[in-house]
């Protein structure tokens, strides 16, 4: 006698996202190219080698490129698995840095291994998005207001620990992110504007009672008051003002790779990091500049299009909250270095250098480029 078997559906495997693929490789090379433009001048007229912050950031490109092909050969429907651990060790690795980590430019949120700076604030970001998404998918009926007050305090957890040390620019995204994870959950917009109220009481109370700093106060408003007397706004500004006229500079078609009084003096501050898209404006001019903002725009689009197409509720919720990482990151991190957003610190997504930040986006890549090759049944 026949044993009767179950014939489990199989996710459907295909090619991955090409697009999304080539974008990814594209932006990251040229991250490699504009951080060096950016760095070399100035580390030979110190005497250091000019290959210096080169070799380090294509190091950590190729690491991620590792780990981008790995892991989008991984079910992404395992990755509900390790969700909660990953989640709970995030929290763990923010947390600690408060009493382990190494403090620089007046905020502690590295643990400094010698050889390498690791940002945990990063992954946790990467942490809240598998979290809140394994989260939702569990709830096929839909998140009532028990399970929006839940995923809230889950946010909420390491939001405050990030906060503190302080990186009010990833307590930032992680906010935009989960919003826009809980209305692709298919919450009610009431509820939503119930939610966007009580945050804006909370920011409010926080300002008031002296929770926010008068610098961190000055970093989210000085772009709306760039003729501030105030001593914090104005510092902000001189610098947000050595950017513009950084980008300015660039004209029509730029000045050149490795050229550009801006970039080569070293007129604009951390320009390798939070100000690398003035390099970008002064070399590569307009034209330039509106290349990489369109090969941007691209990469974003192909996430977009990802989760849109998503049949599996996990896939779709991951890619989303992926998609607002990575967009709202280039918003940020270019209106920043226009004057038309607030200084917060936050790297351009795989052109800035960072070790860390090249690990995680090319980590989250990989995750949609998963989701890209397989389709729930």
């Amino acid at each position: 006698m026949k044993l009767a078997t179950v014939n489990r559906p199989k996710a459907q495997t295909g090619r991955v996202d090409f697009g999304l693929l080539v974008g990814f490789v594209i932006l990251a090379l040229l991250g490699d190219l504009m951080i060096f433009s950016a760095t070399r001048t100035a580390l030979e007229h110190a005497g250091y080698d000019p290959l210096y912050y080169l070799k380090r950031q294509t190091m950590w490109v190729a690491i991620g490129f590792v780990l981008m092909t790995l892991v989008s050969r991984i079910d992404f429907r395992r990755f509900e698995i390790v969700a909660t651990p990953f989640y709970i060790a995030s929290v763990f690795g923010v947390g600690g840095v408060m009493f382990f980590g190494s403090e620089a430019l007046g905020a502690q949120r590295w643990y400094d291994f010698g050889f390498v700076q690791i940002q945990p604030s990063e992954f946790a970001v990467l942490a809240l998005i598998l979290a809140a998404a394994a989260y939702a998918a569990r709830r096929p009926e839909g998140l009532v207001q028990r399970d929006v007050v839940r995923l809230i305090m889950m946010s909420l957890l390491p939001m405050i620990i990030i906060a503190v040390q302080p990186d009010l620019g990833t307590a930032i995204i992680m906010t935009v992110i989960v919003a826009v994870m809980v209305v692709v959950a298919g919450v009610p917009p009431r509820m939503m504007a119930v939610m966007g109220f009580v945050g804006a009481i909370v920011a409010a109370l926080s300002i008031y009672f002296g929770y926010l700093k008068p610098y961190q106060v000055a970093r989210l408003v000085s772009f709306l008051n760039q003729n501030s007397s105030d001593e914090n706004i104005a510092a902000l500004i001189y610098h947000v003002d050595n950017a513009k006229n950084a980008i300015g500079a660039g004209g029509i078609f730029g000045s050149g790779l490795f050229n550009g009084l801006q970039t080569t003096l070293g007129y604009v501050p951390e320009q390798r990091t939070d100000f690398i898209f003035t390099a970008i404006g002064e070399q590569l001019g307009l034209i330039g500049t509106l290349s990489v903002l369109g090969l941007i725009a691209f990469v974003a689009y192909r996430l977009f299009v990802i989760s849109r197409e998503a049949k599996d509720q996990f896939g779709r919720l991951l890619v989303a909250g992926i998609f607002v990482f990575f967009a709202y990151s280039s918003f940020q991190n270019i209106g920043m270095t226009m004057g038309i957003m607030p200084v917060t610190g936050i790297p351009l997504p795989l052109l800035s250098y960072g070790g860390t930040a090249a690990i995680v986006f090319s980590i989250a890549v990989g995750a949609a480029l998963s989701v890209s090759r397989r389709r729930g049944s």
